[in-house]
């Protein structure tokens, strides 16, 4: 076989390929990102230590992660005392005073939860692309918008359930057998619907989302290649595109995020404290609530550490994924040769 006949149009990456590219980007997202939410939230306990039964929100950028202060004396990583002066501060004092493994803390969940997650959402997107621009052509500029509706859709959709689990799993330590009761209980007091709840303010918040940022990433990623006139981009161009396109889809859909973690904090204070869940919980009479009781502003709390965490994440995981991607081409091109 003629070796110029072989080329990486032609030759593309199985879906077992994408499925290993992806969550080696999950887990090096994962390692990478996870010392930065660490150290602000030690920052926050530090200035505003957490009460007992009061939840906090912890997220590395990949997922959420809700957890419950029950008990004012365990020893958690997130409830340590610290008297840091800022971000570098805190970084330095946590590694000398408690070793370096403290920067993870959080991550056994975090990967449980990632893997699967990135791995059904990116396969998803690539595979669904791959049919539209075969349907609709190369050029569709829908393209990229409909397969990151439809992947992030299905990704959430299926991961909702086990995300409920594993937020229980945070607010107490359960062995297995406790864990399938909570699970069986909950199904037969509420029907199997109830293991999809906070759905609904993940779905209005993700989905934008990667509509938002696949778009822009597709878009930023060709101007760049025919900015610097090369036929593939490099692993700069990728992570560039995904760190500006992750910026924008994150400012975009801030306020969907800030409902979430209200409504999704709101539920399990309710649920920890054995409260009937009131009826004025819907997403949209939040977002009221909140623009009322804080103007529009409120709507857009966390700004910047939303973007300085979703910005490195969405950088790191695309162009190790595309990396992982090129990689298995080159494979398959050699294989194809030979």
């Amino acid at each position: 076989m003629d070796p110029k006949a072989v080329g990486p149009e032609t030759i593309q990456v199985t879906p077992l390929q994408q499925m290993l590219a992806s969550c080696t980007g999950a887990i090096l997202t994962s390692l990478m990102v996870t010392p930065l939410d660490v150290v602000k939230i030690r920052l926050q306990a530090q200035n505003n230590p957490f009460p007992k039964g009061k939840c906090f929100v912890y997220s590395n950028g990949l997922m959420d992660h809700l957890c419950i202060c029950e008990d004012g004396g365990n020893k958690a990583w997130y409830k340590k005392p610290g008297r840091f002066q800022g971000t570098l501060d805190a970084f330095l004092k946590i590694v000398r005073n408690e070793g370096i493994k403290s920067l993870w803390s959080g991550l056994p969940p975090t990967l449980v939860m990632a893997v699967p997650a990135t791995v059904i959402y990116f396969t998803c997107y690539d595979q669904l692309t791959g049919f539209l621009r075969y349907k609709l052509g190369e050029n569709e500029s829908r393209t990229p918008i409909i397969a990151g509706i439809v992947a992030r859709f299905g990704a959430v959709t299926v991961i909702s359930p086990l995300e409920l689990i594993r937020t229980k799993m945070q607010s107490k330590k359960f062995s297995y057998k406790e864990l399938h009761q909570f699970v069986s209980k909950k199904v037969s007091e509420d029907g199997w619907i109830s293991l999809w709840k906070g759905w609904t303010p993940t779905i209005l918040r993700d989905v934008p989302f990667s509509a938002i940022y696949w778009y822009n990433y597709e878009v930023l990623k060709k101007l760049l290649c025919e900015k610097y006139s090369l036929y593939e981009p490099t692993f700069m161009i990728n992570f560039t595109s995904g760190a500006l396109s992750g910026s924008i889809a994150a400012v975009a859909t801030l306020p969907f995020d800030v409902v979430k973690t209200q409504k999704q904090t709101q539920l399990w204070i309710y649920e920890s404290h054995k409260i009937s869940v009131p009826l004025h919980m819907s997403t949209w009479v939040l977002m009221k609530n909140i623009v009322a009781k804080n103007g529009f502003s409120g709507l857009f709390t966390g700004l910047i550490p939303r973007v300085i965490k979703v910005a490195p994440a969405c950088a790191i995981m695309i162009s190790t994924y595309e990396f992982g991607k090129a990689f298995f081409q080159k494979q398959n091109v050699r294989s194809q040769q030979y």
